[in-house]
């Protein structure tokens, strides 16, 4: 058994013990945290890209289609979910350059330090995410044209 005075002795010579340990490991602890934070809103905003880039490709496959409307759409569902400062590239540029079953391309970019949480991410600040969808568009001539010509509209390529 130990004695008495030699346990409260051991006692008096760990008191902070418990301080200095959280000192040392908090640091470590909050950046996991703080990290996965990041990681998280990071992938919360390249499914949102990609989300949005679709709804531009769908609004550029509609007869009369224009890149400006594909931007709008783009940026209006980026809005709503306070995703700011993005960048939309449509390809073909004027989209009415595509024919029926020709690709149409929409990119969305943004740079990660504009969706960031925690501002003072010094190494993710070059980052950029994007998302790109590719769609055929789906323009074809009306049925008393396609008669005209004297024969049946082509099937669309594969890709």
């Amino acid at each position: 058994m130990i004695p008495l005075r030699l346990h409260r002795s051991c006692r008096r010579e760990r008191r902070g013990a418990a301080a200095v340990e959280f000192a040392i490991t908090a640091p470590i602890l909050f950046g996991l945290v703080f990290g996965a934070i990041e990681v998280g809103r990071g992938l919360m905003v390249q499914q949102l890209l990609s989300n949005a880039a679709r709804d531009g490709a769908r609004a550029a496959m509609l007869e009369g289609a224009t890149a400006t409307a594909v931007e709008t759409a783009v940026t209006d569902y980026l809005t709503q979910s306070d995703v700011t400062d993005v960048s939309v590239a449509v390809s073909p540029n004027p989209i009415a350059l595509a024919q029926g079953g020709d690709p149409v391309q929409v990119t969305v970019q943004v740079p990660f330090n504009s969706v960031s949480w925690l501002s003072p991410v010094r190494f993710l600040n070059d980052i950029t995410l994007s998302a790109t969808v590719t769609m055929r568009r789906e323009v074809f001539t009306s049925s008393t044209e396609s008669s005209e010509s004297g024969g049946e509209m082509p099937p669309p390529e594969p890709l």
